[in-house]
């Protein structure tokens, strides 16, 4: 299937590892011209000599979202190398996964600093470049949490929350002006950042972490937890002109841990 990706600029944040770096070896192998930002040149040289991508496909742009000024000169420096986005993944930033009694205010505010300013801080001047132009493609990866409420995570799933409605509100504003805005919840899935999240759990239930992911495995109706691969697919699919009718929309991908309608 041709998803009509070729030579397409694609900026990912959080490409270095896990879903991010899944969608990052996807849009290469489709043909497009990828930038992954991180924190930090470790991670990302690391994620270069992973993808093996092509001279000229893959550029690396690293620096902190949380910060505003460093968000913007990430897009700045990534549109001055391939050109302007035409697509932006976002999955930088995890909030800390914490037991409600470990919860503190300034647990609340750090994780709406690590997940949702992480997001907006780059979401906002891209959607507005996108705008002017007349097209573009966001895909939010956003997270289980901000639909069903975890004990462990509910600092995090409340910024979950908070992007889910950014994402409808912007896919409003600027459907007229040629942006598809759409995002995509994962639950569980086979990554780094879910050995945190297995840890709080196995904190608060008082059982070791391997028990913890026997668990979360069992409660999903399909009887595994997701990959990385997995997810990026979806990805791919909300970025091609094969969903240009799409968006607006929130894509539960939980493996049916929680069957609901809306």
């Amino acid at each position: 299937m041709n998803l009509n990706l070729k030579d397409k600029h694609v900026l990912i944040t959080g490409g270095s590892k896990g879903i991010g770096l899944a969608c990052a070896r996807a849009f290469l192998d489709e043909g497009a011209r990828v930038t992954i930002n991180s924190r930090g040149m470790d991670n990302l040289n690391a994620a270069q000599a992973a993808l093996g991508a092509p001279a000229g496909r893959l550029g690396l742009q690293a620096g902190d979202l949380i910060d505003e000024h460093a968000a913007l000169a990430v897009l700045d420096a990534a549109e001055a190398a391939f050109g302007p986005v035409d697509v932006l993944v976002t999955s930088a930033g995890a909030a800390k996964r914490t037991p409600p009694a470990e919860l503190r205010p300034a647990a609340w505010r750090a994780a709406m600093d690590a997940k949702y300013f992480s997001y907006i801080n780059i979401v906002d001047p891209t959607v507005r470049r996108m705008g002017e132009r007349g097209r573009g493609v966001i895909v939010n990866v956003v997270g289980a949490g901000g639909k069903v409420a975890s004990p462990t995570h509910l600092a995090g799933g409340a910024a979950n929350a908070a992007l889910m409605l950014v994402t409808a509100g912007l896919a409003y504003a600027y459907g007229g002006m040629g942006v598809r805005v759409n995002a995509v919840n994962p639950g569980a899935t086979l990554t780094e950042r879910l050995k945190e999240g297995l840890a709080a759990e196995a904190r608060l239930s008082g059982i070791s972490t391997d028990e913890a992911l026997k668990r979360a495995t069992s409660r999903t109706a399909l009887g595994r937890l997701a990959t990385p691969e997995e997810v990026a697919d979806l990805v791919l699919f909300l970025a091609s002109d094969k969903s240009s009718y799409v968006s607006g929309t929130i894509i539960a991908m939980d493996g049916v841990s929680t069957p609901m309608v809306v």
